[in-house]
């Protein structure tokens, strides 16, 4: 998060949002964001086939983390690469979402109460249902 102070790019400051979300929460990121540093090994190829749902990140080498320079982003669901080339991990959770709510899919289990904030504080929708901790945090930010 300190990377983020002496860099001016909106998408660095979004993705640090995200992270700080899911920290707030008690929640690991890191089990939907994979980061990976050349996307031709096969293990990180191995690693996309079986992720359920997830978001994927790729590095060059040489990039630091905290740049907001990506070679790639990209959404994966059952395994299959369904977006690719998006310009950062925010722009990438958006299209997650979209795409977990037009095909009626479940949340992930481990991200549950993130993807309940981006639902009920967010979007607006069904926001009279909130478990106790997005309630909570819904109760700071109206503070």
């Amino acid at each position: 998060m300190a990377q983020t102070a002496n860099n001016d790019d909106i998408n660095v400051k979004r993705d640090c949002v995200l992270s700080s979300l899911s920290f707030y929460l008690n929640e690991d990121m890191d089990t939907l964001v994979k980061e990976y540093v050349d996307i031709g090994s096969r293990e990180a190829e191995a690693d996309i086939s079986e992720m359920t749902m997830g978001i994927y990140t790729v590095r060059m080498q040489g990039d630091g983390p905290g740049d907001g320079r990506f070679a790639d982003v990209g959404v994966v669901l059952e395994g299959v690469e369904v977006l690719h080339n998006l310009q950062s991990i925010s722009h990438a959770c958006v299209m997650l979402y979209g795409l977990i709510y037009a095909h009626n899919l479940s949340y992930p289990k481990s991200l549950k109460h993130t993807f309940e904030v981006f639902q009920k504080i967010l979007m607006e929708l069904d926001s009279t249902k909130l478990s106790p901790k997005v309630q909570a945090l819904q109760v700071k930010l109206l503070k």
